[in-house]
């Protein structure tokens, strides 16, 4: 017990008592500097009348989706292939990995200046060859995508490595006899380095689940939730209630609407575990 007091101590500091703090500010009406007052479920009904809180959380399922697909399928294939190939190996995991370790405001301001900009960055230079486009940052059908693109960029070489880990861990034995047997790349893949790592591939969606709700860097740094509240995504919006309009209790129950999907995406990860162990 007294080996475990100081992380129990942390975690009670810094988690648990501000997750209290926080129910608690959901339920009454506080701007911040005058004495709370309570306000039972208010908060939550004027939450779900807001327009704008519906987009945002669309805006996080379109991200969760995105993120659940691109940056795995990318991850596991860029991986796949740093396993058979020898030469150039650490270069390649180096390159891969170096944008997950990149500032993301870094990230966001060359995104913006060097490759959105329609003046002087890529997209300015396809106008020398007949491609006339906008920023698509600027526009309300397109914002979204664009701030997802960077931090896809930003995150896919991080499942590369987490992969390609993963995959060194596979039997070699099993490798090699699969393709004495004729097994080619997909049927290796499917069949033996997939079902290998089933497990790694389970956790990172469940991150990528927890991580997608809690975006907020590249979205408040690119388009500040615009334009038009297009790119609007739960965690920027509890940030507008509360240092925009001076409300924290809905601020606060946005705040546990995305506790509540990372809850549920730890308790579907703990019962695969269980699974798994009981199999």
């Amino acid at each position: 017990m007294w080996f475990l007091f100081p992380a129990l101590l942390i975690n009670l500091l810094i988690i648990l008592i501000p997750a209290l703090l926080t129910v608690a500010m959901a339920f009454v009406s506080w701007d911040g500097t005058s004495d709370p007052v309570f306000a039972g479920f208010d908060n939550f009904r004027a939450m779900f009348a807001d327009p704008v809180f519906s987009s945002a959380l669309l805006n996080n399922v379109k991200w969760t989706a995105l993120f659940l697909t691109v940056p795995i399928i990318m991850g596991l294939v860029a991986a796949s292939l740093l396993l058979m190939v020898r030469k150039g190996r650490t270069f390649f995991q180096i390159v891969y990995f170096l944008p997950a370790i990149i500032a993301t405001v870094v990230i966001a301001r060359v995104w913006q200046g060097m490759i959105y900009n329609p003046d002087g960055g890529l997209i300015g230079w396809l106008h020398i060859f007949g491609f006339h486009l906008d920023d698509p940052l600027a526009h309300p059908s397109t914002a979204l995508l664009a701030v997802a693109s960077v931090d896809l960029w930003h995150w896919w070489g991080f499942m590369a490595v987490i992969f390609f880990a993963a995959f060194r861990q596979v039997d070699r034995a099993q490798i090699e006899a699969a393709r004495l047997d004729g097994a080619g790349y997909f049927q290796l893949m499917r069949y033996i380095l997939l079902p290998a790592i089933r497990p790694t591939i389970v956790l990172m969606m469940i991150m990528t689940v927890i991580w997608s709700f809690l975006a907020f860097d590249f979205v408040y740094v690119l388009t500040q939730g615009g334009p038009a509240f297009s790119s609007e995504v739960l965690s920027t919006l509890s940030y507008r209630y509360a240092f925009y309009n001076f409300t924290m209790g809905p601020a606060a129950a946005v705040a546990l609407v995305i506790s509540l999907f990372g809850l549920v995406a730890t308790i579907f990860y703990v019962r695969v575990q269980q699974q798994e162990l009981e199999s």
